[in-house]
Protein backbone atom coordinates (compact mmCIF):
# COMPACT_ATOMS: atom_id res chain seq x y z
CA UNK A 1 0.00 0.00 0.00
CA UNK A 2 3.17 2.34 0.73
CA UNK A 3 6.69 1.21 0.67
CA UNK A 4 9.15 2.02 3.31
CA UNK A 5 10.72 4.65 1.30
CA UNK A 6 7.79 6.54 0.50
CA UNK A 7 7.26 6.25 4.50
CA UNK A 8 10.23 7.23 5.37
CA UNK A 9 10.51 10.40 2.97
CA UNK A 10 7.30 11.51 4.07
CA UNK A 11 8.31 11.33 7.62
CA UNK A 12 11.83 12.90 7.10
CA UNK A 13 11.20 15.86 4.82
CA UNK A 14 7.45 17.17 4.94
CA UNK A 15 5.87 18.92 7.55
CA UNK A 16 3.11 16.21 9.59
CA UNK A 17 -0.28 18.51 9.18
CA UNK A 18 -1.70 15.81 7.60
CA UNK A 19 -3.26 12.43 9.08
CA UNK A 20 -2.68 10.84 6.49
CA UNK A 21 -3.84 6.55 5.26
CA UNK A 22 -1.43 4.30 4.85
CA UNK A 23 -1.45 4.48 0.91
CA UNK A 24 1.02 6.09 -1.52
CA UNK A 25 -0.71 6.06 -4.96
CA UNK A 26 1.36 5.92 -8.29
CA UNK A 27 -1.55 6.19 -11.34
CA UNK A 28 -5.85 6.04 -11.96
CA UNK A 29 -7.71 5.58 -15.06
CA UNK A 30 -11.59 6.83 -14.54
CA UNK A 31 -12.58 5.81 -11.15
CA UNK A 32 -9.67 3.64 -10.98
CA UNK A 33 -6.56 4.20 -9.11
CA UNK A 34 -3.60 2.04 -7.92
CA UNK A 35 -1.56 2.40 -4.61
CA UNK A 36 2.48 1.44 -5.04
CA UNK A 37 1.98 -2.37 -4.62
CA UNK A 38 -0.66 -2.36 -7.59
CA UNK A 39 -3.22 -2.63 -5.80
CA UNK A 40 -6.37 -1.52 -7.36
CA UNK A 41 -9.38 0.40 -5.48
CA UNK A 42 -12.53 2.17 -6.83
CA UNK A 43 -12.07 5.78 -5.93
CA UNK A 44 -15.20 7.18 -4.72
CA UNK A 45 -13.20 10.23 -3.00
CA UNK A 46 -11.67 11.59 -6.02
CA UNK A 47 -9.37 13.74 -3.99
CA UNK A 48 -12.32 15.18 -2.02
CA UNK A 49 -14.62 15.70 -4.87
CA UNK A 50 -11.92 17.77 -6.95
CA UNK A 51 -10.86 14.95 -10.03
CA UNK A 52 -14.26 15.72 -11.00
CA UNK A 53 -14.01 13.67 -14.63
CA UNK A 54 -12.18 11.13 -13.23
CA UNK A 55 -8.41 10.11 -13.76
CA UNK A 56 -6.61 10.77 -16.67
CA UNK A 57 -9.48 12.24 -18.83
CA UNK A 58 -7.95 12.19 -22.22
CA UNK A 59 -9.07 15.80 -22.64
CA UNK A 60 -7.35 16.81 -19.64
CA UNK A 61 -4.28 14.92 -20.81
CA UNK A 62 -4.26 16.44 -24.53
CA UNK A 63 -5.32 19.96 -23.67
CA UNK A 64 -2.26 20.09 -21.11
CA UNK A 65 0.18 18.97 -23.60
CA UNK A 66 -1.20 20.95 -26.04
CA UNK A 67 -1.30 24.46 -24.03
CA UNK A 68 2.00 23.44 -22.04
CA UNK A 69 3.58 23.78 -25.38
CA UNK A 70 2.30 26.99 -26.31
CA UNK A 71 2.29 29.38 -22.91
CA UNK A 72 1.83 27.91 -19.23
CA UNK A 73 2.26 31.13 -17.26
CA UNK A 74 1.97 34.86 -18.17
CA UNK A 75 1.69 37.97 -15.44
CA UNK A 76 -1.79 39.73 -15.08
CA UNK A 77 0.24 42.22 -15.61
CA UNK A 78 -0.82 41.49 -19.52
CA UNK A 79 -4.68 40.01 -20.91
CA UNK A 80 -4.78 36.07 -21.23
CA UNK A 81 -7.12 35.05 -23.73
CA UNK A 82 -7.53 31.75 -22.24
CA UNK A 83 -8.65 33.58 -18.82
CA UNK A 84 -11.54 35.46 -20.42
CA UNK A 85 -13.11 32.61 -22.14
CA UNK A 86 -13.42 30.45 -19.11
CA UNK A 87 -14.18 34.00 -17.40
CA UNK A 88 -17.13 34.15 -20.30
CA UNK A 89 -18.42 30.18 -19.81
CA UNK A 90 -18.77 30.68 -16.01
CA UNK A 91 -20.88 34.14 -16.39
CA UNK A 92 -23.15 32.66 -19.99
CA UNK A 93 -23.23 29.19 -18.71
CA UNK A 94 -22.85 28.25 -15.82
CA UNK A 95 -24.38 31.27 -13.13
CA UNK A 96 -26.54 32.81 -16.38
CA UNK A 97 -26.29 36.06 -14.79
CA UNK A 98 -24.48 39.20 -15.20
CA UNK A 99 -20.98 39.29 -13.68
CA UNK A 100 -17.35 39.39 -13.68
CA UNK A 101 -14.85 36.38 -12.31
CA UNK A 102 -11.58 36.39 -10.42
CA UNK A 103 -8.98 33.37 -10.55
CA UNK A 104 -6.77 31.95 -8.17
CA UNK A 105 -5.38 28.80 -6.76
CA UNK A 106 -7.65 26.86 -4.47
CA UNK A 107 -10.93 27.44 -2.64
CA UNK A 108 -9.22 28.95 0.88
CA UNK A 109 -7.66 31.71 -1.84
CA UNK A 110 -10.90 32.25 -2.89
CA UNK A 111 -12.96 32.45 0.67
CA UNK A 112 -10.39 34.91 1.21
CA UNK A 113 -11.25 37.15 -1.95
CA UNK A 114 -14.74 36.80 -1.10
CA UNK A 115 -14.04 38.15 2.04
CA UNK A 116 -12.37 41.02 0.99
CA UNK A 117 -14.59 41.75 -1.49
CA UNK A 118 -17.40 42.24 1.56
CA UNK A 119 -14.53 44.10 3.30
CA UNK A 120 -14.11 46.43 0.23
CA UNK A 121 -17.85 46.71 -0.15
CA UNK A 122 -18.31 47.86 3.42
CA UNK A 123 -15.91 49.84 3.77
CA UNK A 124 -17.14 51.55 0.26
CA UNK A 125 -20.56 52.06 2.42
CA UNK A 126 -21.05 55.28 4.47
CA UNK A 127 -21.66 52.88 7.81
CA UNK A 128 -18.00 51.35 7.07
CA UNK A 129 -19.55 47.55 7.40
CA UNK A 130 -17.04 44.92 8.13
CA UNK A 131 -18.62 41.92 9.37
CA UNK A 132 -19.30 38.69 7.87
CA UNK A 133 -21.93 35.54 9.26
CA UNK A 134 -21.02 32.49 7.88
CA UNK A 135 -23.08 29.10 9.92
CA UNK A 136 -22.10 26.52 12.08
CA UNK A 137 -20.41 23.28 11.11
CA UNK A 138 -19.31 25.28 7.83
CA UNK A 139 -15.62 25.03 6.05
CA UNK A 140 -14.03 28.23 4.38
CA UNK A 141 -10.72 27.22 4.51
CA UNK A 142 -7.58 26.99 6.27
CA UNK A 143 -5.72 30.50 6.04
CA UNK A 144 -6.31 33.00 8.63
CA UNK A 145 -9.35 34.60 6.78
CA UNK A 146 -10.55 31.08 6.19
CA UNK A 147 -10.33 29.49 9.84
CA UNK A 148 -11.98 33.12 11.24
CA UNK A 149 -15.00 32.42 9.04
CA UNK A 150 -15.26 28.78 9.24
CA UNK A 151 -17.98 27.63 12.29
CA UNK A 152 -15.46 24.91 13.43
CA UNK A 153 -13.66 25.06 16.73
CA UNK A 154 -11.24 22.56 15.58
CA UNK A 155 -9.63 24.31 13.11
CA UNK A 156 -9.06 27.68 14.94
CA UNK A 157 -6.79 26.30 17.99
CA UNK A 158 -3.78 27.27 18.32
CA UNK A 159 -4.36 30.48 15.98
CA UNK A 160 -5.18 33.03 18.31
CA UNK A 161 -5.72 35.70 17.92
CA UNK A 162 -8.05 35.48 14.92
CA UNK A 163 -9.50 37.72 12.12
CA UNK A 164 -12.46 40.14 14.07
CA UNK A 165 -15.52 40.62 12.51
CA UNK A 166 -17.16 37.12 12.18
CA UNK A 167 -19.76 35.81 13.51
CA UNK A 168 -21.67 32.57 13.52
CA UNK A 169 -25.13 31.11 13.20
CA UNK A 170 -26.74 27.76 12.78
CA UNK A 171 -27.49 26.63 9.21
CA UNK A 172 -30.93 26.54 8.66
CA UNK A 173 -31.85 29.27 11.75
CA UNK A 174 -33.43 31.99 10.35
CA UNK A 175 -34.08 33.43 13.82
CA UNK A 176 -30.81 33.43 14.86
CA UNK A 177 -29.61 34.49 11.44
CA UNK A 178 -31.86 37.50 11.78
CA UNK A 179 -31.04 38.00 15.23
CA UNK A 180 -26.77 38.00 14.35
CA UNK A 181 -27.61 40.62 11.27
CA UNK A 182 -26.51 44.32 12.06
CA UNK A 183 -25.42 47.26 11.15
CA UNK A 184 -21.95 46.73 10.80
CA UNK A 185 -22.58 43.18 8.68
CA UNK A 186 -21.23 43.45 5.24
CA UNK A 187 -21.82 40.00 4.10
CA UNK A 188 -23.40 36.95 4.71
CA UNK A 189 -21.35 33.83 3.51
CA UNK A 190 -22.60 29.73 3.60
CA UNK A 191 -23.02 26.47 1.12
CA UNK A 192 -25.53 25.22 -0.44
CA UNK A 193 -24.75 22.15 0.88
CA UNK A 194 -21.93 21.81 3.34
CA UNK A 195 -19.05 18.95 3.32
CA UNK A 196 -16.97 19.24 5.67
CA UNK A 197 -19.73 19.83 8.05
CA UNK A 198 -21.51 16.37 7.16
CA UNK A 199 -23.20 16.86 3.95
CA UNK A 200 -26.11 19.30 5.51
CA UNK A 201 -28.03 21.63 2.70
CA UNK A 202 -29.26 24.95 2.90
CA UNK A 203 -32.97 25.21 3.24
CA UNK A 204 -34.89 27.45 0.93
CA UNK A 205 -36.19 29.20 4.19
CA UNK A 206 -32.97 29.99 5.13
CA UNK A 207 -32.27 31.30 1.62
CA UNK A 208 -34.80 33.25 1.95
CA UNK A 209 -34.02 34.65 5.05
CA UNK A 210 -30.99 35.88 3.56
CA UNK A 211 -32.12 37.42 0.65
CA UNK A 212 -34.67 39.54 2.68
CA UNK A 213 -31.93 40.50 4.90
CA UNK A 214 -30.18 41.63 2.04
CA UNK A 215 -33.27 43.65 0.65
CA UNK A 216 -33.52 45.47 4.47
CA UNK A 217 -29.90 45.95 5.72
CA UNK A 218 -28.62 46.40 2.01
CA UNK A 219 -25.57 43.84 2.76
CA UNK A 220 -24.31 40.77 0.07
CA UNK A 221 -25.73 37.44 0.12
CA UNK A 222 -22.36 35.26 -1.05
CA UNK A 223 -22.34 31.57 -1.47
CA UNK A 224 -19.51 29.08 -0.84
CA UNK A 225 -19.84 26.69 -3.36
CA UNK A 226 -16.04 25.23 -3.44
CA UNK A 227 -17.14 21.76 -3.33
CA UNK A 228 -20.68 21.13 -4.19
CA UNK A 229 -20.79 23.78 -7.74
CA UNK A 230 -19.72 22.67 -11.03
CA UNK A 231 -22.23 19.86 -11.75
CA UNK A 232 -21.33 17.89 -8.76
CA UNK A 233 -25.56 18.21 -6.95
CA UNK A 234 -27.14 18.12 -10.40
CA UNK A 235 -27.22 21.38 -11.49
CA UNK A 236 -24.09 23.54 -12.35
CA UNK A 237 -24.62 25.29 -9.19
CA UNK A 238 -25.49 23.70 -5.67
CA UNK A 239 -28.14 26.48 -5.01
CA UNK A 240 -29.90 25.78 -7.65
CA UNK A 241 -30.44 21.76 -6.83
CA UNK A 242 -31.31 22.91 -2.84
CA UNK A 243 -34.11 25.24 -4.62
CA UNK A 244 -35.11 23.03 -6.50
CA UNK A 245 -39.30 22.73 -6.24
CA UNK A 246 -39.24 25.99 -4.12
CA UNK A 247 -40.70 29.64 -5.51
CA UNK A 248 -37.65 31.35 -5.16
CA UNK A 249 -35.86 33.65 -7.39
CA UNK A 250 -32.74 33.64 -6.31
CA UNK A 251 -29.66 35.77 -7.02
CA UNK A 252 -26.03 35.37 -5.72
CA UNK A 253 -23.84 38.44 -4.88
CA UNK A 254 -20.26 36.18 -5.38
CA UNK A 255 -19.60 32.66 -5.26
CA UNK A 256 -16.78 30.69 -4.59
CA UNK A 257 -15.53 27.58 -6.39
CA UNK A 258 -12.46 25.36 -6.58
CA UNK A 259 -12.10 21.14 -6.23
CA UNK A 260 -13.69 19.90 -9.03
CA UNK A 261 -13.24 23.48 -11.43
CA UNK A 262 -9.73 22.30 -13.18
CA UNK A 263 -10.22 18.80 -12.88
CA UNK A 264 -7.40 18.11 -10.40
CA UNK A 265 -5.55 21.19 -11.58
CA UNK A 266 -4.99 23.97 -9.06
CA UNK A 267 -7.65 26.63 -9.67
CA UNK A 268 -9.57 28.44 -7.66
CA UNK A 269 -12.15 31.02 -8.85
CA UNK A 270 -14.82 33.88 -7.64
CA UNK A 271 -17.95 35.14 -9.82
CA UNK A 272 -19.26 38.57 -8.79
CA UNK A 273 -22.71 39.77 -9.44
CA UNK A 274 -23.69 43.13 -11.65
CA UNK A 275 -23.80 44.80 -8.04
CA UNK A 276 -20.18 44.35 -7.13
CA UNK A 277 -18.45 43.66 -9.99
CA UNK A 278 -16.28 46.28 -10.29
CA UNK A 279 -15.92 46.71 -6.45
CA UNK A 280 -12.14 45.24 -6.10
CA UNK A 281 -10.47 47.35 -8.51
CA UNK A 282 -6.95 47.76 -9.85
CA UNK A 283 -4.37 47.27 -6.44
CA UNK A 284 -6.92 46.00 -4.60
CA UNK A 285 -6.34 42.01 -5.33
CA UNK A 286 -4.04 39.56 -6.90
CA UNK A 287 -2.88 36.54 -7.61
CA UNK A 288 0.45 35.29 -9.20
CA UNK A 289 -0.62 32.12 -10.44
CA UNK A 290 -4.41 32.69 -10.71
CA UNK A 291 -6.10 32.51 -14.65
CA UNK A 292 -2.59 31.30 -16.05
CA UNK A 293 -2.92 30.49 -19.94
CA UNK A 294 -2.60 26.59 -18.58
CA UNK A 295 -5.00 26.66 -15.81
CA UNK A 296 -7.58 28.15 -17.42
CA UNK A 297 -7.61 26.32 -21.07
CA UNK A 298 -7.67 23.12 -18.49
CA UNK A 299 -10.61 24.39 -16.69
CA UNK A 300 -12.81 25.61 -19.30
CA UNK A 301 -12.18 22.32 -21.30
CA UNK A 302 -13.18 20.43 -17.68
CA UNK A 303 -16.27 22.56 -17.66
CA UNK A 304 -16.64 22.13 -21.33
CA UNK A 305 -16.56 18.48 -20.66
CA UNK A 306 -19.01 18.46 -17.90
CA UNK A 307 -21.38 20.26 -20.53
CA UNK A 308 -21.18 18.17 -23.24
CA UNK A 309 -21.50 15.00 -21.52
CA UNK A 310 -24.01 16.33 -19.51
CA UNK A 311 -22.91 15.45 -15.94
CA UNK A 312 -24.79 17.20 -14.02
CA UNK A 313 -27.41 14.85 -15.12
CA UNK A 314 -25.52 11.47 -14.45
CA UNK A 315 -25.04 13.04 -10.73
CA UNK A 316 -28.88 13.33 -10.45
CA UNK A 317 -29.64 10.00 -12.01
CA UNK A 318 -27.15 8.14 -10.29
CA UNK A 319 -28.13 9.81 -6.93
CA UNK A 320 -31.68 8.43 -7.22
CA UNK A 321 -30.28 5.01 -7.80
CA UNK A 322 -28.19 5.33 -4.83
CA UNK A 323 -30.89 6.00 -2.49
CA UNK A 324 -32.89 3.23 -4.13
CA UNK A 325 -30.45 0.74 -3.49
CA UNK A 326 -29.33 1.79 -0.26
CA UNK A 327 -33.40 2.17 0.76
CA UNK A 328 -33.13 -1.39 0.47
CA UNK A 329 -30.01 -2.22 2.98
CA UNK A 330 -31.15 -4.03 6.56
CA UNK A 331 -27.82 -2.04 8.77
CA UNK A 332 -28.18 -0.53 11.95
CA UNK A 333 -25.18 0.79 10.57
CA UNK A 334 -26.71 3.79 8.91
CA UNK A 335 -29.17 6.07 10.12
CA UNK A 336 -29.75 8.34 6.61
CA UNK A 337 -28.21 9.29 4.10
CA UNK A 338 -27.90 13.09 3.16
CA UNK A 339 -26.97 14.90 0.10
CA UNK A 340 -27.44 16.20 -3.42
CA UNK A 341 -26.54 14.35 -6.39
CA UNK A 342 -22.98 12.79 -6.27
CA UNK A 343 -22.31 14.83 -2.98
CA UNK A 344 -23.62 12.14 -0.56
CA UNK A 345 -23.18 11.57 3.38
CA UNK A 346 -24.08 8.14 4.88
CA UNK A 347 -25.07 9.11 8.56
CA UNK A 348 -23.41 6.47 10.67
CA UNK A 349 -24.83 4.99 14.11
CA UNK A 350 -21.96 5.78 16.22
CA UNK A 351 -23.67 3.70 19.05
CA UNK A 352 -23.97 0.52 16.98
CA UNK A 353 -20.63 0.96 15.73
CA UNK A 354 -19.05 1.24 18.47
CA UNK A 355 -20.27 -2.07 19.77
CA UNK A 356 -18.40 -3.70 17.12
CA UNK A 357 -15.60 -5.86 18.25
CA UNK A 358 -13.90 -5.25 15.10
CA UNK A 359 -14.11 -0.79 16.68
CA UNK A 360 -13.22 -1.88 19.83
CA UNK A 361 -10.18 -3.68 18.76
CA UNK A 362 -9.03 -0.88 15.84
CA UNK A 363 -7.34 2.19 16.67
CA UNK A 364 -9.67 4.85 15.27
CA UNK A 365 -11.74 6.78 17.77
CA UNK A 366 -14.23 7.72 15.37
CA UNK A 367 -17.09 5.69 13.57
CA UNK A 368 -16.17 7.74 10.73
CA UNK A 369 -12.32 6.86 9.86
CA UNK A 370 -13.24 3.06 11.40
CA UNK A 371 -15.82 2.74 8.40
CA UNK A 372 -13.58 4.41 5.76
CA UNK A 373 -10.76 2.01 6.81
CA UNK A 374 -12.99 -0.73 6.45
CA UNK A 375 -14.05 0.30 3.15
CA UNK A 376 -10.75 1.39 2.03
CA UNK A 377 -9.65 -2.41 2.90
CA UNK A 378 -12.35 -3.82 0.76
CA UNK A 379 -11.13 -1.79 -2.21
CA UNK A 380 -13.36 1.47 -1.94
CA UNK A 381 -11.99 4.95 -1.48
CA UNK A 382 -14.43 7.67 0.62
CA UNK A 383 -13.96 10.41 2.96
CA UNK A 384 -14.29 10.93 5.95
CA UNK A 385 -17.12 14.12 7.45
CA UNK A 386 -17.04 14.91 11.37
CA UNK A 387 -17.19 11.57 13.38
CA UNK A 388 -20.19 9.87 11.98
CA UNK A 389 -20.87 10.75 8.28
CA UNK A 390 -18.44 8.94 5.51
CA UNK A 391 -19.01 10.82 2.02
CA UNK A 392 -19.10 9.81 -1.45
CA UNK A 393 -17.60 12.13 -3.86
CA UNK A 394 -17.08 9.95 -6.71
CA UNK A 395 -16.31 11.02 -10.65
CA UNK A 396 -18.94 12.62 -12.22
CA UNK A 397 -19.22 10.53 -15.17
CA UNK A 398 -18.73 7.12 -12.97
CA UNK A 399 -21.00 4.33 -14.39
CA UNK A 400 -24.02 2.09 -13.54
CA UNK A 401 -21.38 -0.51 -13.20
CA UNK A 402 -18.99 1.30 -10.69
CA UNK A 403 -21.70 2.78 -8.57
CA UNK A 404 -23.19 -0.62 -8.41
CA UNK A 405 -19.77 -2.28 -7.72
CA UNK A 406 -19.35 0.73 -4.73
CA UNK A 407 -23.03 -0.73 -2.95
CA UNK A 408 -22.05 -4.25 -2.98
CA UNK A 409 -19.07 -3.42 -1.42
CA UNK A 410 -20.18 -0.80 1.09
CA UNK A 411 -23.20 -3.36 2.04
CA UNK A 412 -20.74 -6.34 2.38
CA UNK A 413 -18.70 -4.36 4.74
CA UNK A 414 -21.46 -3.58 6.74
CA UNK A 415 -22.87 -7.10 6.65
CA UNK A 416 -19.52 -8.52 7.70
CA UNK A 417 -19.16 -5.97 10.72
CA UNK A 418 -19.16 -7.94 14.24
Amino acid sequence: MISDETAALTEQFLVPNYGRFPIAFTHGKGSRIWDESGREYLDFGMGIAVCSIGHAHPKMQRVISDQAGKLVHCSNLYHIRQQAELARFISETVVRLTGKSFFCNSGAEANDSLIKLARKFGHDAETGRFEVVTCSNSFHGRTLGGIAATGQEKVKTGFAPLLEGFHHTPLNDCDALREVVGPKTAAILFEALQGEGGINPATPEFFQTAMDLREEHGLLVMLDEVQCGFGRTGDWNGYETALRGADLDFQPDAISWAKGIAGGFPMGAIWVGERCADTLGPGSHGSTFGGTPLGSAVALAVLETIEEENLAENCGRQNGRIRKAVGNWNTPFVSDLRGLGLMLGFVLDENAVGKTSAFEESDRESASLFLVDQLTDAGLLTVPAGTDVVRWLPAMNVTDAEVDEALKIFETVLKDLK
